[in-house]
């Protein structure tokens, strides 16, 4: 590689709090167009803005968890611009003097890095514009205002990341941490949680920062990757060709896979920043910070590294399995109902989510409870049903809700376990077979599976393999 990738990336987060940042409206999702508004988030005159102790509170956990120094003074600035969603003609945000500065997030890829943020910002969001949603309205863009004045964090990284792939470890880390800390919902496709790239390349080896293209309109973390990895391949194919990369704003394409200009760095707004005169500086004391470094839940890296080291169970697994809050706890429910951490794990990653995923449906909503699914392991381990059965009986257990004693009883599907029972069962397997027991005995050991297939077709699948595999055993090689 001649060249090495430079990329940082700016992370908004909307915060979960019921009101907006400086009044009192609703900041639900989904409402009629408009609908969410008042006199301080559009910008009406003789208007004052209070701001959210919650929403302060929040950041101020965000910081935290990514080790961030909180400072104890930060001021509020107009970040002045014009653009139809905007009001105001201004945004309310944080500039010279932000909430937090200098954390740092570690990252699992090639072996763990250190990814550093230089700063966490509040500010409030602006409304969205709606271009020909609708084919009657393909010729008019329509301006949706409840989303004004809703509360983000604004969490800007440094120029640390070296490759699409840590880009996007670092975006999901993140992401799990807002939702563990349960102050942003995580979702990118409504924007709650979104991000721009600035990717750059330079020579290997030069210290000077290469020019950098700033990268919107990413709402997944596939579209994310995709988008770094063509602006990576557009710069170098740019440079080999003897041009020059300008410093510019580019909106991903995700049906086409690439980037196109949106503006240059000609016609970047010049934003005036001016400390808000409405809004007295924000003063944060010591002691609210240390009660609110006491509430951090276990975060997911510390989730990650208690699993792997008291389960026992692969990095890999632990990864998924502390993916989210709810499907950790599900898991520790399991476990601690059967004190089988790997089989435990084989089963809450392998059907539980299968089924899941097919219906689009949250851990939170699952029919199947831990202390059923823990039944079920129970009963596999006590050779009251096989494996092969006991997936059966799961998918019955999820599609009805009942336990898997009940869904075994009712379809009959209890394992044969009794080898006086099995016994017999055999016998008549292999005295209806005497061509193929001759071969046996002639040395095709390899029939041994078809006298097994007969007993379990014979036993509609009913039979414990471990004893039909010990009986055959004796009775064939008896004979």
């Amino acid at each position: 590689m001649k060249y090495e990738v430079v990329i940082g990336l700016e992370v908004h987060a909307q915060l979960l709090t019921e009101s907006k940042l400086f009044c009192g409206c609703s900041t639900k999702f989904g409402s009629e167009p408009n609908t969410q508004v008042c006199q301080v988030c559009l910008g009406m005159p003789g208007v004052l803005p209070v701001l959210n102790k919650k929403a302060v509170e929040f950041a101020i956990k965000m910081a935290l968890a990514v080790n961030c120094r909180v400072n104890n003074k930060s001021v509020f600035a107009r970040k002045n611009y014009f653009y139809p969603d905007l009001p105001k003609g201004y945004q309310i945000s944080q500039y010279n003097e932000p909430l937090a500065e200098l954390g740092y997030l570690d990252i699992d890829t090639n072996g763990g890095k250190r990814i550093g943020i230089t700063r966490i910002h509040m500010e409030e969001d602006a409304g969205k514009l709606l271009h020909g949603e609708r084919p009657e309205d393909v010729n008019y863009s329509f301006v949706d205002l409840n989303r004004t004045g809703v509360p983000l964090i604004e969490i800007v990284s440094e120029p640390d990341m070296r490759s699409s792939d840590e880009a996007q470890a670092y975006l999901k880390a993140l992401r799990d941490i807002v939702v563990y800390l349960e102050i942003c919902s995580g979702n990118m496709e409504e924007g709650s949680f979104r991000c721009d790239a600035n990717v750059s390349i330079r020579p290997v080896g030069a210290e000077k920062l290469g020019t950098k293209a700033e990268l919107k309109n990413m709402n997944s973390f596939k579209y994310v990757k995709e988008a770094i990895e063509y602006e990576i391949e557009r710069q170098i194919d740019l440079v080999e060709s003897g041009g020059k990369v300008l410093q510019e704003t580019r909106l991903f394409d995700a049906s086409k896979g690439v980037t196109a200009s949106m503006r240059s760095k000609e016609e970047a707004h010049d934003y005036r920043y001016f400390p808000e005169p409405d809004l007295l500086p924000l003063l944060v004391e010591d002691a609210l910070v240390e009660k609110l470094r006491g509430e951090l839940p276990e975060l997911p890296q510390q989730k990650r590294d208690r699993f792997i080291k008291e389960y026992g169970i692969p990095p890999y697994d632990a990864g998924v399995l502390t993916s989210s809050k709810e499907l950790a706890h599900y898991y520790e429910a399991v476990v601690r109902a059967t004190n089988e951490p790997k089989v435990s794990s084989n089963w809450v990653m392998g059907e539980l989510l299968r089924l899941l995923k097919e219906d689009s449906r949250d851990v939170k909503d699952c029919p199947v409870k831990p202390d059923s699914i823990a039944s079920l392991i129970q009963m596999v381990k006590g050779g009251e049903i096989s494996g092969k059965m006991a997936k059966e009986v799961f998918e019955e257990m999820y599609k009805t809700g009942k336990g898997p004693k009940e869904v075994v009883q009712s379809k009959g599907m209890a394992q044969i376990s009794n080898e006086d029972e099995l016994s017999k069962i055999i016998d008549n397997v292999i005295s209806g077979n005497p061509e193929n027991l001759a071969r046996y005995k002639a040395g095709r050991v390899q029939l041994f599976g078809f006298f097994v297939g007969e007993t379990m077709k014979a036993t509609k699948g009913q039979a414990n393999p471990q004893v039909i595999n010990k009986l055959l055993k004796e009775k064939l090689d008896g004979k």
